[in-house]
């Protein structure tokens, strides 16, 4: 990003070099091929279809669903099928799903396959205690026999649609499972494994492990996707140079900084990208997104979700400060309109935003399991999860905020 023939970037990645010609190839994942190699990362309350719409607008790549649930697509319930749901001309259209029990996981996959979705993605690496203590996320790879049978019912089901799985690390630093998980993942036939660089127990503290990425492709015979700390678009050619991965993944990076996908394309096409919006480019992209949220949602659901993407939006410029209480409030797209366009539109994007944490919070956290879950570590048994109706209900507003 250049601003008065300087680029716009932190100090560590002021001497990045933009892709070489030939330098980066497609990712490919079966027969889909993704160019950049840039994927938008599954999201729960995140990437529905409005803001992967938004996040697209600005350049190509793969962009995720956020997760859903097997048991809830299943039993029809409302909201699972309102966030699975797409409209024309998303494609690929790519939805992350979480499952626990084989049986689940490959009915539901052959009933998306039915429906037309060009790719699913598996989630392995929910660190999230709801899901954990349930023994989903994050807590199967401790178990590779339970989970090479839940990617092969998938897998099977599949009928070529491309899986993937994403996990984390492991469960904390005495308990690391990636690696056998990545030699599951090239068994049972998975397209690729997106690896984030932090165990479940350290959230989204401290610095991605990027070094793990690299042991991890070293390890395995199948495309790897880096995720942890693209914060600008320079760090995903760091981290594709450095760990020799095939793709990377962009999670809290681009939140409610879309146009990141925008400069993301730039820099893998080998072109120095323009600055980001000033503080009026970023209120029309932000009213855009509510826009949209209100035709999926409807305006008051859509409005509840925009006060965290305010926030986000506005993250670092001087001008949204004494503004953030009442955005915190809003309730109509008027209100929204009306305070966004109070704001002074000539501030130009704070250069100070471009690292800072957005959304999900750091420190460190004990891992919930089901009791005895770490007794058999060979056990494939699938845990219970959230059966009847009333339970799955429950579930899902719990992980979509409702």
């Amino acid at each position: 990003m250049t601003v008065g023939g300087s680029r716009f970037a932190t100090e560590e990645n002021s001497a990045v070099p933009v892709a070489a010609p030939g330098e980066f190839s497609e990712l490919e994942l079966g027969q889909l091929r993704v160019w950049p190699p840039v994927v938008l990362a599954p999201m729960a309350g995140i990437t529905n279809y409005p803001y992967r719409s938004l996040c697209r607008n600005f350049g190509a790549g793969l962009f995720v669903s956020e997760m859903i649930t097997a048991r809830g697509y299943l039993h029809g319930n409302r909201m699972t099928r309102l966030l699975a749901s797409s409209q024309p001309g998303e494609e690929p259209r790519s939805v992350q799903v979480y499952g626990s029990d084989p049986v689940d996981v490959g009915e539901m996959v052959a009933s998306l396959v039915d429906e037309g979705v060009d790719h699913i993605d598996m989630n392995f690496g929910c660190p999230v205690a709801k899901v954990t203590r349930q023994g989903g996320g994050s807590a199967v790879p401790v178990k590779p026999r339970l989970l090479a049978r839940i990617v092969r019912a998938a897998v099977r089901s599949s009928c070529d649609v491309p899986i993937t799985i994403k996990v984390r690390l492991g469960i904390h630093d005495e308990l690391l499972t990636y690696l056998d998980a990545g030699r599951v993942a090239e068994e049972e036939g998975v397209s690729a494994i997106g690896l984030h660089a932090r165990t479940a127990a350290a959230l989204y503290s401290g610095q991605a492990r990027w070094a793990a990425i690299t042991a991890l492709k070293q390890a395995v015979g199948i495309p790897v996707l880096g995720n942890g700390d693209i914060w600008e678009c320079w760090d995903a050619l760091r981290m594709m140079r450095e760990t020799g991965c095939d793709g990377v993944i962009v999670g809290r990076g681009s939140l409610g900084r879309p146009w990141l996908f925008r400069e993301l394309a730039d820099v893998f096409e080998g072109v120095e990208p323009s600055g980001p919006p000033d503080l009026g480019g970023v209120v029309q992209v932000a009213l855009a997104h509510a826009d949209s949220l209100a035709a999926f949602f409807g305006e008051a659901p859509a409005m509840k979700q925009m006060r965290k993407w305010v926030g986000w939006y506005t993250k670092g410029f001087r001008g949204a400060a004494a503004l953030r209480a009442d955005l915190a409030q809003i309730s109509t797209l008027a209100q929204l309109h009306a305070l966004l366009g109070a704001l002074p539109a000539e501030e130009p994007f704070p250069m100070r935003a471009l690292r800072m944490g957005r959304a999900k919070r750091g420190g460190q956290q004990r891992v919930k399991l089901p009791e005895g879950y770490l007794d058999d570590m060979s056990d494939d048994t699938p845990p219970r999860g959230p059966r009847s109706s009333e339970e799955i209900e429950a579930w899902e507003r719990a992980n979509n905020g409702g």
